[in-house]
C-alpha cells in the first residue's frame, strides 16, 4: 500500500501522552503526524530546577523532531491547533496570521495537556507567573535572581525584606519542590555571593488552601515533608486562601504580605479539547472518555493524559505523567490493532507506580502501594527515576553531571537573567531607590 493511502493518525500535543502514542505506532502501517505549538518535548517534573537556576532550559527539553527522527512513518508540524471538525474529520490549525488551514485524519489523538488555572482571577497572572512551560520557568528564574541583585544595590535596608520575600501559592508537588529549592538557594548557595545583603535573611512563604501540604500523598509523608520544609526555613500557611495579588504583594486571610516575587503553583485546567469536540466533560472541563479512551460516539477520536477524565476503582485517574504515558501507549496499541484487523486490547487500566516529591538536598518522599519512604533513600530513587525518564540520552548525561557538580560545590548551573519584553523589572518598582 502506498504511503498516501495508509490510515492517517494525527496526534495533537508533544507531551508525555502524545510522544508515547507516537512511539507506540512506530511499526504500525499508518502515517503519523504530531502537531504541537512548540517544537520541543518538555520534561515538566524538572521545570522547578530551571526556575531555581540548577539546570538550563535545554537540559530538560528536546526537539520533538529529533526524538522522532528514526520513525520513518512520522512527520512533525509546529502548528497551533484551534479546533476540530469532528464531522469532516479535520483538525483546524493556524497557519499564517489569521489564515486557518485544516488537516484530515482517520484517527485523532488529543494529548493537549493543561494550562495554569487562576480560578477566576486571571488578573493575578501578570503578578504571579505559573510554572508550566520553559518560558514560565525562565521568567520565574529571572524574577528570583533579579530580586537579589536589586536588594544588593538598594540603599534603603528597610526595603530588603519586600525584595527578599518569596510567596508560593499552592502546596502540591510543584509548590513544595520549588519552596525547598528556593530555601536551599537562599541559605546555602548564595550565602557568600553578596556583600551588602544577607541572602540567608530571605523569607520563603508557602500558602495552601487545604488543611495540609501534598494532599495526594499519605498523611504521614505529608507531615514529614512539612517538617523538612519548616526546618529549612520555609514558612507554611495552610487552610488559608489568597484574596488579592498586585505588584506590591499578596493578601491572605485579610493580611497583606509585601513581596516582589509571587509564584502561582495552585492548580491547572485542561485544554479546550472538550469544546472542540462538543463532547461530555467533567466539572473541570476534562473530556469524559470510554474505557478504551475514545470519545463517546466517536470511536476514531482518543483523548489521553490531563485532558481526559476516566475513573478507575471509583476514583478519577490523577493528572500525572505516568497516566499520560500509559494511556498514550495503550492508544497506540488500539489503533495498530484496528488497522491490522486484530482484536482490540482489553480496556485501559492504569498501573500506579507511585508518587514522588523532592524537598531540597538529600530528602524526598515516595509512596508506592504499601511502600512509604522519606529521606535520603527516597531522594536516590527520585534522582534515578528522573534521569531514566529524560527523553534524550545526551540530556541524561548533562543533567547527571550538573547535579553532581551542584551537590559537591553547592553552585548553580544557570544563573543568567534573560530580560523579556513586557516583564517589569523588580528594580523599577515604585519606591525602590538604587545605589548611586
Amino acid at each position: 500500500m502506498s504511503r498516501d493511502r495508509l490510515p492517517h493518525v494525527v496526534i495533537v500535543g508533544g507531551g508525555f501522552g502524545g510522544m508515547a502514542a507516537a512511539r507506540a505506532l512506530r511499526n504500525a502501517p499508518v502515517r503519523v503526524t504530531v502537531l504541537d505549538r512548540r517544537n520541543h518535548h518538555l520534561f515538566q517534573p524538572l521545570l522547578y530546577q530551571v526556575a531555581t537556576a540548577v539546570l538550563a532550559p535545554g537540559e530538560i527539553a528536546s526537539p520533538i523532531r529529533q526524538l522522532l527522527r528514526k520513525q520513518r512513518n512520522t512527520a512533525v508540524g509546529m502548528l497551533e491547533v484551534t479546533g476540530v471538525d469532528v464531522q469532516g474529520r479535520r483538525v483546524l490549525v493556524d497557519y499564517v496570521g489569521d489564515e486557518v488551514q485544516s488537516l484530515s485524519y482517520d484517527y485523532l489523538v488529543l494529548a493537549t495537556g493543561v494550562e495554569q488555572n487562576y480560578f477566576g482571577h486571571d488578573e493575578f497572572a501578570p503578578f504571579a507567573p505559573g510554572l508550566k512551560s520553559l518560558g514560565d520557568a525562565t521568567t520565574v528564574r529571572a524574577r528570583v535572581l533579579r530580586a537579589f541583585e536589586t536588594a544588593e544595590v538598594e540603599v534603603d535596608p528597610s526595603r530588603h525584606r519586600d525584595l527578599l520575600t518569596f510567596v508560593l501559592v499552592g502546596a502540591g508537588p510543584t509548590g513544595v519542590e520549588l519552596a525547598g529549592a528556593l530555601a536551599e538557594m537562599t541559605r546555602m548557595t548564595f550565602r557568600s555571593d553578596f556583600r551588602r545583603i544577607d541572602p540567608t535573611s530571605a523569607h520563603v512563604i508557602l500558602i495552601e488552601g487545604g488543611p495540609r501540604i501534598l494532599p495526594t500523598f499519605d498523611e504521614e509523608l505529608s507531615r514529614k515533608a512539612h517538617e523538612r520544609l519548616r526546618s529549612g526555613g520555609v514558612e507554611i500557611r495552610t487552610g488559608t486562601h489568597v484574596e488579592h495579588i498586585d505588584d506590591e504583594g499578596v493578601v491572605v486571610g485579610g493580611e497583606r504580605i509585601r513581596s516582589r516575587t509571587i509564584i502561582w503553583t495552585a492548580g491547572v485546567r485542561p485544554s479546550p479539547a472538550g469544546k472542540w469536540l462538543q463532547a461530555p466533560t467533567d466539572r473541570a472541563g476534562r473530556v469524559s472518555v470510554q474505557p478504551d479512551l475514545t470519545v463517546p460516539g466517536r470511536p476514531e477520536v482518543f483523548v489521553v493524559g490531563d485532558t481526559a477524565h476516566l475513573e478507575q476503582d471509583g476514583k478519577p485517574l490523577p493528572g500525572v505523567a505516568q497516566v499520560a504515558m500509559q494511556q498514550g501507549r495503550y492508544v497506540g496499541k488500539v489503533i495498530a490493532s484496528r488497522v491490522a484487523g486484530r482484536p482490540a486490547p482489553a480496556p485501559f487500566r492504569y498501573f500506579d507506580k507511585g508518587n514522588l516529591a523532592v524537598i531540597g538536598r538529600n530528602f524526598a518522599i515516595l509512596e508506592s502501594g504499601r511502600v512509604r519512604l522519606a529521606g535520603f533513600p527516597a531522594w536516590c530513587v527520585w534522582a534515578g527515576i528522573h534521569l531514566a525518564f529524560l527523553p534524550a540520552s545526551g540530556n541524561r548525561l548533562i543533567v547527571f553531571g550538573q547535579w553532581a557538580w551542584t551537590y559537591l560545590t553547592r553552585q548553580l548551573g544557570s544563573r543568567l537573567i534573560h530580560e523579556y519584553r513586557g516583564e517589569p523589572p523588580v528594580a523599577q518598582s515604585a519606591g525602590t531607590r538604587m545605589l548611586s
